[in-house]
């Protein structure tokens, strides 16, 4: 099966929306700055009104609504999702955890038969 290319019109105005977008953003963070001695309910009264702004700009633009379609997408996926019910999930957690444990002790068997034939066979280290 084939993949159709898709491809993405950008106009001058979704160009023009995008650059507001990052226009504001800067504009936010330079007037939380500029506005540091007028007191912080100015400060950050700016700073949320430019933001808002500046995602509100970034909403009406084509990546804007793509993104919310990607996300209203990835919601239908979730609800497609075949959930385990809670005694499936305990069993397999307690799967895991056991499996955990039988390898830790392999681990741990193997270790000390590694040292053991190396230090104390080869090597004639005796403790």
């Amino acid at each position: 099966m084939s993949n159709p290319q898709v491809e993405t019109v950008t106009t001058g105005a979704d160009k023009v929306k995008l650059a507001g977008a990052v226009l504001l953003l800067v504009a936010a963070i330079v007037a939380f700055y500029a506005l540091s001695k007028q007191g912080p309910w100015v400060q950050w009264g700016a700073l949320i009104a430019l933001l808002v702004a500046a995602v509100a700009a970034f909403f009406t633009s084509e990546s804007g609504k793509s993104l919310i379609a990607y996300g209203q997408d990835s919601m239908k996926e979730v609800g497609k999702v075949v959930w385990p019910t809670r005694k499936e999930a305990g069993q397999m957690t307690l799967y895991v955890f056991a499996f955990v444990v039988v390898m830790a002790l392999f681990l741990w068997l193997t270790d000390k038969t590694l040292e053991w034939v190396l230090y104390d066979l080869v090597l004639g280290w005796k403790r």
